[in-house]
């Protein structure tokens, strides 16, 4: 038995397979229902809570695993407690409100949120989280719905170095990188960044689609061609085949971007930082919801160009 005053290197630990953990998942959307899966399949003794109980009901018969009633009951026997929900609104009613997880979590637990939230609401779980003598980080990930059921998530992390090695070897049953960016909400200040590219490289590219059908060019063609050079991209990439055709079902939805960028225009409004592009990006976001694309992917800003609904 490993005590827990001793100095561990987890990821050795992890790679000879000699540490396994008990471990709950709060949360079992698009992305939370295949992270939690990669931990159960990585050998981690995993207990899910959702609100939906059906899904959790699914998720046990494809994964195995045990399912509680309420995020209290997840996170009593847990080692650490990995949470991935909507907002703000949702992340504090599953760990600080009156069933959350911090009513039961152990002390020397670790509880890590890969929800995209506010900076300003990872610190305040930080200093919820010290005086119950559980370890926080913020660790919101990157790479979509197939980065999570391929395990290929980038996570972008804030909290203290202690934790942040307790949880890497863990996290890496469903991430193809994960780094430490620095003090509480540095992982959320991150992603902010992160969706502020992905807009304006979205838009970019749309734009460019747009043009190139309007010039009667191929457009196929010219993106094989462009994309080995300084245009390349992931979203050229990964999406500007399914823009050309017309498909918008990949994925990251509308909703979810808006809900980012809200996140990240607001931080700027409190830092003093200018975003005009993402600010307009975020609007022609907008015109894609009230033509109907809500639910569709984040590349559909093509449509509000094209006419198509």
């Amino acid at each position: 038995m490993i005590q827990r005053n001793t100095v561990i290197d987890y990821r050795q630990f992890m790679q000879t397979g000699l540490l396994f953990m008990q471990v709950s998942f709060i949360g079992l959307g698009v992305m939370g229902y295949p992270m939690a899966g990669h931990l159960q399949r990585a050998g981690h003794s995993v207990c899910v809570y959702n609100r939906t109980a059906a899904k959790a009901k699914a998720w046990q018969q494809t994964y195995g695993g045990d399912i509680a009633l309420t995020p209290a009951d997840a996170a009593k026997n847990a080692e650490i407690i990995f949470v991935c929900v909507g907002n703000d609104d949702d992340v504090r009613e599953v760990i600080t409100g009156e069933h959350g997880a911090l009513q039961h979590c152990k002390a020397g637990a670790l509880l890590v949120d890969h929800t995209t939230a506010s900076a300003q609401l990872a610190r305040e779980l930080a200093a919820a989280c010290a005086k119950k003598g559980v370890s926080f980080l913020d660790a919101p990930v990157s790479g979509g719905q197939a980065g999570a059921e391929n395990g290929q998530l980038t996570i972008m992390v804030g909290g203290e170095q202690s934790a942040f090695a307790k949880a890497q070897p863990v996290m890496d049953a469903y991430a193809r990188h994960s780094q430490l960016l620095g003090e509480h909400g540095s992982g959320q200040l991150a992603k902010m960044m992160n969706q502020i590219c992905i807009a304006g490289i979205v838009q970019g590219l749309a734009e460019a689609i747009h043009f190139g059908k309007q010039a009667n060019m191929d457009c196929q063609a010219v993106i094989d061609v462009i994309s080995k050079g300084a245009a390349q991209s992931w979203q050229m990439e990964n999406r500007a085949s399914t823009m050309i055709k017309g498909e918008y079902s990949f994925g990251f939805a509308v909703d979810w971007m808006r809900k980012d960028l809200a996140i990240a225009l607001e931080e700027a409004r409190r830092n003093g930082s200018t975003l005009a592009l993402t600010a307009l990006v975020d609007q022609y976001y907008a015109d894609v919801q009230k033509s109907g694309g809500s639910r569709w992917d984040t590349s559909s800003l093509l449509t509000r160009l094209t006419g198509v609904k």
